[in-house]
């Protein structure tokens, strides 16, 4: 049965009487939206990758300070348990009640290097912002050193201990 009105426009391929409508998002005359970030920022970064790259900016500062730290891996670990390389077991005394390790410092041997190994979430729980976050990692970082080096964590970094 035909119906004696004409389908809607959206009804079909039948064109409208004024033509096709643009598509766009320019609902309010603002103009075309614009990028969210400038190319340069990455969008999505990760907080482990924020963490990493703290930690890598902090042994890059030491290293500037102290050359023979170039040979040494800096490394992330989530946790203090198990994955820290020839540790099939937990740390020493950290299920026993002690407090929970943020860095530890694995002497070489073979032909591994010397890796300073500093656990993202115990640093993580103590911080509330990035700033703090940065400082407590370098603080870390430098306590390691120091112990890698046989030095106080006051020699390794002038500035350690204050802010």
């Amino acid at each position: 049965m035909d119906s004696p009105l004409p389908p809607p426009a959206s009804a079909g391929d039948a064109p409208s009487p004024t033509g096709p409508r643009p598509r766009h998002r320019d609902r309010h005359g603002r103009g075309m939206r614009g990028p969210v970030a400038p190319p340069q920022v990455p969008l999505s970064v990760s907080r482990a990758e924020a963490f990493v790259d703290l930690v890598q900016d902090s042994a890059e500062r030491l290293e500037r300070r102290w050359p023979q730290l170039q040979a040494v891996e800096f490394l992330v670990r989530e946790v203090p348990f198990g994955d820290d390389g020839d540790l099939p077991e937990p740390l020493p005394g950290f299920l026993d009640g002690d407090s929970v390790p943020l860095g530890r410092y694995i002497e070489a041997h073979g032909d591994e290097p010397d890796r300073i190994v500093v656990y993202r979430r115990p640093v993580e729980i103590r911080t509330k912002t990035r700033d703090e976050r940065a400082l407590l990692v370098h603080e870390v970082v430098v306590e390691q050193v120091a112990e890698l080096l046989g030095l106080a964590p006051e020699s390794v970094d002038p500035r350690y201990g204050q802010d």
